[in-house]
């Protein structure tokens, strides 16, 4: 299957993933638990992160794919 994951770095850091596999933000920071916790109670925004992948990973998966397989 595929999995959308959003990452969002400060400093080289990491500190907040969306994960659809999961489907909700993960924080890795206090900041990014602060951030999740508010993300997760919204359902707009976990909405769009579930949409990514079905507007543009699914989409592109078969492109991406067959660009990896004529490098092996």
């Amino acid at each position: 299957g595929i999995e959308h994951i959003d990452s969002y770095v400060f400093n080289k850091a990491e500190y907040v993933r969306f994960n659809s596999t999961v489907g909700r933000y993960v924080g890795y920071t206090e900041h990014g638990l602060k951030n999740a916790e508010a993300w997760n109670s919204d359902a707009g925004i976990l909405g769009q992160e579930q949409a990514e992948l079905e507007r543009f990973c699914k989409p592109n998966a078969d492109i991406y794919y067959s660009a990896i397989r004529d490098k092996t």
